[in-house]
């Protein structure tokens, strides 16, 4: 009997900046079957020894006082990104000229030009790219698009309409770096909208708008940072989409999907309420009742469990992605992501441009 083949070493991160999503997406690498972390880099050489200690770092993980040493260390094969939009263009650039891997947080950029030079580099230095949008890597989005392909029982998608909204207080409105024009200028769009535009994109199997109008009630900082918005999208086959993404209500994670046969419903599609469940709530050729005093069938609820957490998946993904292209060289690599980061940018760009423009539509031409 042959002998089996040794396990592939594990793709080896370095980290480049210490901002509070990157506990969670370095308790993701440590979570991952695939993956570990080997370095981190902050601006000071104490924060970064402070982060690696909080949040359980391998004893061999290095700690540096600058990003580029991260870059520069010949065994980080991946870099997370987790730094202010304003610093992902220098700073995913330089590590893909490195030949570093790139998982960069969203929104990945501040305009579709700066992620157009984001993915040629990617591109012409032979690196995997992707987002860092974590509830596309659930189990349960498979299972929600397996539905939504149905045609018996949901037939063609009509309409979308995704809302993601939180309030953490007036600390967060006053010094937060997302609403710091020259950190974070896409606000809350940016922010909590990147996420609505990426479900609308989804459903709709990643087809653009043919126009897109931000509606009028937007609100802004006094320095002019988008707190709250919303947007309408029309489509050429004549799908209606619409999204409300705001730093001043309830945290709320909604998507309803609406078909010619069928419903679907999520409430929880950015996190889960539960790590280790996700749940999607789906009808499929309802009628009134007799009488009217109800419908049937009645909604399901479909449970989705996981022993691993999305963002731990989305961590095994990339890595996977990143061990063909370092076994098997460039042409592995999986252009999909490069894709919808910039389609969803596009339709990003488009909100801004229409609320610059005093709420007019504007069209979405990739």
């Amino acid at each position: 009997m042959a002998a089996e083949s040794p396990p592939s070493p594990p793709v080896r991160f370095g980290i480049i900046g210490c901002a509070n999503i990157a506990r969670k997406v370095s308790r993701a690498i440590l979570l991952s079957r695939n993956s570990t972390i080997v370095a981190v880099g902050s601006r000071s050489l104490e924060k970064a020894a402070a982060f690696a200690r909080d949040n359980g770092f391998p004893e061999s993980a290095r700690a540096y006082g600058s990003y580029d040493a991260v870059l520069e260390d010949p065994e980080v094969d991946a870099v997370y990104v987790p730094l202010p939009t304003s610093l992902h263009l220098r700073w995913a650039v330089l590590a893909a000229r490195r030949k570093k891997h790139l998982l960069l947080e969203k929104p990945v950029a501040l305009n579709v030009g700066e992620l157009d030079e984001i993915l040629a580099e990617c591109e012409s230095s032979g690196v995997q790219y992707m987002d860092a949008t974590m509830w596309m890597h659930h189990p349960r989005t498979a299972e929600m698009k397996a539905f939504l392909s149905d045609s018996q029982r949901f037939g063609q998608l009509k309409a979308v309409h995704s809302i993601f909204s939180y309030n953490s207080g007036p600390d967060f409105l006053k010094n937060d770096v997302r609403i710091k024009p020259d950190l974070d200028a896409l606000g809350a769009l940016g922010d909590t909208g990147w996420y609505c535009i990426r479900a609308i994109l989804w459903a709709a199997d990643y087809t653009l708008p043919k126009t897109v109008t931000a509606l009028s009630s937007a609100e802004f900082n006094e320095a002019g940072v988008n707190l709250s918005c919303g947007a309408s999208l029309i489509f050429h086959d004549g799908q209606i989409a619409t999204f409300y993404c705001s730093f001043l209500s309830n945290l709320t994670m909604e998507i309803s999907l609406l078909g010619e046969n069928g419903y679907l419903r999520v409430h929880d599609f950015v996190i889960p309420f539960q790590e280790n469940v996700g749940a999607f709530y789906a009808s499929a050729n309802t009628k009134f009742a007799e009488l009217s005093i109800g419908i049937e069938p009645a909604p399901i609820e479909h449970l989705v469990r996981t022993d691993v957490p999305q963002e731990a998946l989305m961590v095994e993904e990339f890595s996977s992605l990143v061990r063909k292209v370092k076994e098997n060289g460039s042409e592995e690599i999986e252009k999909f992501w490069a894709i919808i980061s910039r389609k969803t940018q596009l339709v990003v760009d488009a909100v801004k441009v229409s609320m610059e423009k005093g709420f007019q539509p504007v069209e979405v031409v990739y």
